[in-house]
């Protein structure tokens, strides 16, 4: 397996849905919690983009498994395009979630309990998403699972190894007395779980943009997403309504004190998100109609993270 090939079975162009929970959840912790950690940062980073071609790995290689559809299998999943041997990929697959288990070990070791119980949660739903005998991706469930878990999960990991000062939300065990206490900050966790929501959202809605152009295909393989059941005209307007609740979130966090003005930058994408929309409706059920799902998620999170920068800036 060349490079080429192994980075289209990790399909890392679609990196992106876990990069930008990772880099605004590092800005967040600046701007609104005045703190970070340079190592804890870069280690997570590294295990977060593992870990994440491990599931889309695993992804791919359940598709090929279960595929109903011959010409699904040997013309367009790229295990079976490349003639890829399973047992390979499945080694590689165990390979990058040791690699994984490692650091995570590290960093639960650097920060805390809690930690190996949030990753461990997040790398249990990563890999049944797509794995098992009836995997989340193949139920009406994919788009609530990947908008928490890499919108709301990534994000608070972050904040987590980012804020091992103040403690945002901490988990203490006393193996001796047998007894354990989870403590934090109402407020700043409130004020976390508020600041995720637009990642939650746009993650979900690129799940949906998936799911709306590949309705057909999924029937054919027997994957009963949340469009089957719902339809695509409703589908339509959930996608949507998921991209401007994304404002709204933003929007009650500046009237909240949690973001400072530059976050009404990210309003300036607003009309371009409305002509993404219009365009995504008409563009249906073309290949081509996911692509707005991508390029919403980059104009908007690139445009929140642009105005938390900006709140940095202004700051000093």
């Amino acid at each position: 397996m060349n490079v080429k090939v192994f980075l289209e079975l990790v399909e890392i162009k679609t990196k992106i849905a876990s990069i930008f929970p990772f880099f605004i959840g590092v800005a967040f912790s600046l701007t609104y919690f005045k703190e970070w950690n340079a190592v804890n940062t870069l280690l997570f980073f590294a295990g977060m983009l593992i870990f994440d071609m491990t599931t889309t790995a695993i992804n791919n290689l359940m598709d090929y498994k279960k595929a109903k559809s011959e010409t699904y299998k040997r013309e367009k999943n790229v295990i079976g395009r490349e003639g890829l041997s399973e047992k390979k990929v499945g080694q590689l697959i165990l390979g990058m979630l040791f690699l994984t288990l490692v650091i995570g070990l590290i960093l639960s070791y650097q920060t805390g309990w809690l930690l190996l119980i949030m990753g461990g949660l997040v790398c249990f739903i990563g890999i049944f998403y797509t794995f098992g005998p009836i995997p989340l991706s193949r139920m009406p469930l994919g788009e609530i699972f990947s908008g928490i878990t890499m919108g709301l999960g990534i994000f608070a990991i972050t904040v987590y190894i980012n804020t091992p000062l103040q403690r945002v939300f901490y988990l203490t065990i006393d193996f001796q007395a047998g007894l354990f206490a989870l403590t934090g900050n109402l407020w700043g966790t409130l004020a976390m779980i508020l600041a995720s929501l637009p990642l939650v959202f746009t993650i979900a809605d690129l799940m949906l943009a998936n799911n709306l152009r590949d309705l057909e295909d999924d029937i054919k393989n027997h994957r009963y997403t949340l469009v089957y059941y719902i339809g695509r005209e409703w589908g339509i307007m959930l996608f949507q309504a998921l991209m401007y609740a994304s404002y709204a979130a933003l929007l009650l966090g500046l009237l909240l004190g949690i973001f400072q003005w530059p976050i009404l930058f990210v309003f300036a994408t607003l009309p371009k998100i409305y002509q993404h929309l219009k365009e995504h409706r008409a563009s249906l059920p073309h290949p081509r109609s996911f692509g707005y799902g991508i390029k919403n998620l980059i104009l908007f999170n690139s445009a929140y993270l642009v105005s938390l920068l900006l709140t940095l800036l202004i700051g000093k």
